[in-house]
């Protein structure tokens, strides 16, 4: 009786089974739910998301002025499959088609033929989907984006499956005399496997690559526009110095004419950490309210480090016990910031022992991996959620949380943090991590700009001169210019040989500030990343793009060049193209979109839709202007605190053709430019003369006199 019992128990589980596979497979329907950006809902998702948990509000207005597209994807090729507890996606792909995205990647821009499980963690050294920010986004060259809404680890298979019902079947061939065999045939498809019983999946579409993640970071909510102190120089100080040791390196880069605008404490500020008690130490801090409004006082604002792991031994401990989860991190635990009690607890520690002693923002450490030093996933919290869903969004919760204690001051701010995810382009926070080989940090700049977050290449040590000037000019052109000297006390002066060069790169980072900042601008109210691959720039043809021209790459160079994967040099805003050099190269090869562009420093004609070879020297990294292109910079402050009312303004033109570019101002420090209090100035050069003209006049403006500066003679 018992056996009989189990068969049959066995026999209806399997009925059911079967019956659930069959009602969900290839059943769902596409809604369109902003301009170019439609949504489809898969068997019965969790309710826990990546875009609800960053409590993403779309910005429509912007979305409606890219205008509607049509669905860009046939869609009978898009099926999807509840089975066994899984949901299983297959999306289209063409012959020629190339996939961008899925993260922080740090090897690859190009992801066709690649296999990934996203999965948020420090970075290993290797693509393999496990990195700070494993986003489930990805774009194509044909323009469109995809995007998979769940919080859990996600396999993808970007065309790297062949299956026997495919539309365009690769023909097998005969290893032994065909010498054209490949061991990765061709596959049509991308294949996508969620561990739940549902899923929400978004397609965007665009004319390109660019407007696609435009649309993507829209429906984000925009990106964030930083506070003018933010994109000046930061350094980090060593773990266990005092307010002391803190106040002679501000005195040390007064003295050595080094633009400083944040200072960066390490753990030893804490009076326990590893786990974190978040209360000053009294010993090295006795007075913390005095110690920041003296370094106030001198323009430098402070930010401190932090993992949200909370120790026995500080006050908030008892208080927060009841909402963390079932297992510690270095023996301090969890809050759960998915539950209103934790997120309140802690924002009342946080307002009365930090923010009102006037700390500007956060350097969020540790809440990405490895797997050894955070919860496992079979760890719970008293919301409910498992410890894989809590791994992918940890670091979106502590990113809202802790903005949002800014947000209701009304005082915007910029930190660091080491994981993220979908819906983060909205939060105050740049990525960072322990990894440290320079040309990567390149590629995954490139690549941050496909996944709606912030990189920054910050500088730590350097073995020769050549490479710490190498890494000092790429890290002035990222959205955050710092060294983080918390191991071994560098200083930009740490290689006399190379100070003047590291210096000069430095002040020009602080002169571009007004082009930089209106970049930003562009970021928030246009969804156009300020750092962005080349595959987002006009005249530069990708193959399989939308834009893509006949080419024979048999006789020309740059259809050689474009067709490999660009992931040495990048866009910083629309006009200013970057090719940085590493360690001790002077030479390079540059790849020029088509139009004419011009060398930053000379104004001198460079190429146009071609190969470049450049001999920089040590002293400058390599910058390139396209035709048309105006540049406004202000004189070389060492401090935002000196960008202010009647700042005069140097705008420099690049090339024969007219251009026009969007100046962007308000406060510097408040929100109150999202309720119109800002100020837009169109520079426009005509016929080769320049006017200047009123956008938006809705209160902050810096500059005074503006002058113009025909480079391109």
């Amino acid at each position: 009786m018992k056996y009989f019992l189990y068969s049959f128990l066995t026999l209806l589980f399997i009925g059911c089974q079967k019956h659930n596979d069959r009602l969900f497979k290839g059943n769902h329907t596409w809604e369109n739910e902003q301009a170019g950006i439609w949504k489809s809902t898969v068997g019965e998702p969790g309710k826990i998301n990546l875009l609800n948990v960053a409590g993403i509000q779309p910005n429509t207005k912007a979305l409606e002025k890219l205008g509607q597209a049509s669905f860009p994807i046939d869609e009978s090729d898009i099926k999807a499959e509840v089975r066994g507890g899984k949901t299983y996606l297959q999306f289209p792909l063409e012959k020629e088609e190339q996939i961008y995205g899925l993260g922080l990647n740090f090897k690859n821009v190009h992801q066709r033929g690649k296999i990934y499980r996203l999965h948020v963690d420090h970075y290993g050294g290797q693509d393999n989907g496990r990195t700070h920010a494993p986003v489930p986004f990805y774009i194509s060259s044909k323009g469109y984006g995809v995007f998979i809404n769940a919080a859990k680890y996600i396999d993808i298979y970007v065309g790297t499956g062949l299956r026997k019902d495919s539309k365009t079947p690769a023909n097998p061939q005969d290893r032994n005399t065909d010498k054209s065999w490949t061991a990765a045939p061709y596959s049509d498809i991308v294949e996508v496997t969620i561990p739940d019983e549902g899923v929400e999946v978004l397609i965007f579409a665009g004319k390109n690559v660019q407007e696609v993640v435009q649309r993507y970071t829209l429906y984000c909510g925009g990106g964030y526009l930083p506070p003018k102190w933010g994109l000046g120089f930061w350094q980090r100080t060593p773990t266990l110095y005092t307010d002391a040791d803190v106040q002679k390196e501000v005195d040390a880069f007064e003295e050595h004419n080094f633009p400083l605008d944040v200072i960066g404490l390490e753990p030893g500020w804490h009076s326990k950490s590893y786990p974190c008690t978040f209360e000053w130490d009294q010993g090295r801090y006795p007075n913390p309210k005095e110690f920041i409004s003296r370094l106030g006082d001198e323009g430098v604002k402070v930010n401190l480090w932090l993992n949200p792991y909370v120790s026995p031994e500080g006050s908030l401990y008892e208080k927060i016990e009841p909402f963390t989860g079932t297992h510690t991190v270095w023996n301090g635990i969890v809050p759960d910031l998915m539950m209103p009690e934790a997120t309140d607890i802690m924002g009342d520690h946080f307002n009365k022992e930090l923010l009102y002693n006037g700390v500007s923002g956060f350097k969020i450490d540790e809440v990405d991996g490895y797997d050894q030093w955070v919860w496992p996933d079979n760890a719970t919290f008293p919301s409910g959620l498992d410890g894989e869903t809590m791994r992918q969004i940890y670091g979106l919760l502590v990113q809202k949380w802790s903005a949002d204690l800014y947000k209701e001051k009304n005082e915007r701010t910029y930190g660091l943090v080491r994981a993220s995810n979908a819906g983060a382009s909205s939060f105050p926070y740049v990525i960072y991590n322990d990894y440290y080989r320079h040309e990567d940090f390149i590629t995954a700049l490139i690549n941050s700009s496909f996944s709606g977050v912030l990189w920054t290449p910050e500088v730590r040590k350097s073995g020769t001169p050549e490479e710490w000037l190498r890494r000092m000019q790429t890290v002035c052109f990222s959205p955050m210019a710092m060294i983080n000297a918390w191991a071994d006390g560098t200083k930009p002066w740490s290689f006399p040989e190379v100070y003047e060069q590291c210096q000069e790169v430095a002040f020009l980072r602080m002169s571009l500030l007004p082009y930089i900042y209106s970049t930003f601008a562009k970021y928030y109210f246009e969804g156009i990343p300020p750092f962005r691959a080349m595959v987002m720039e006009e005249g530069f043809h990708d193959p399989g793009g939308s834009s893509s021209t006949e080419m024979s790459s048999d006789e020309n160079p740059y259809a050689i060049a474009i067709q490999k994967e660009i992931k040495d040099q990048y866009m910083m805003g629309g006009s200013i193209l970057v090719a940085p050099l590493f360690n001790w190269n002077t030479k390079r090869d540059v790849v020029l979109p088509q139009g004419n562009w011009y060398d930053f420093y000379t104004g001198e004609l460079a190429g146009n839709g071609e190969v470049i070879h450049i001999d920089a020297g040590m002293d400058k990294i390599p910058l390139f202007v396209k035709n048309g292109a105006i540049i406004p910079m202000m004189p070389a402050v060492r401090q935002t605190s000196e960008w202010k009312e009647n700042t005069p303004l140097e705008v420099r033109v690049y090339g024969k053709m007219d251009g026009e570019f969007e100046l962007y101002d308000d406060d510097g420090k408040t929100f109150d430019y999202e309720k119109g209090k800002y100020t837009i100035k169109g520079l426009i050069v005509n016929q080769g003369k320049g006017t200047v003209e009123s956008i938006h006049d809705g209160g902050s403006w810096t500059y005074g006199d503006i002058s113009w500066n025909y480079i391109s003679k």
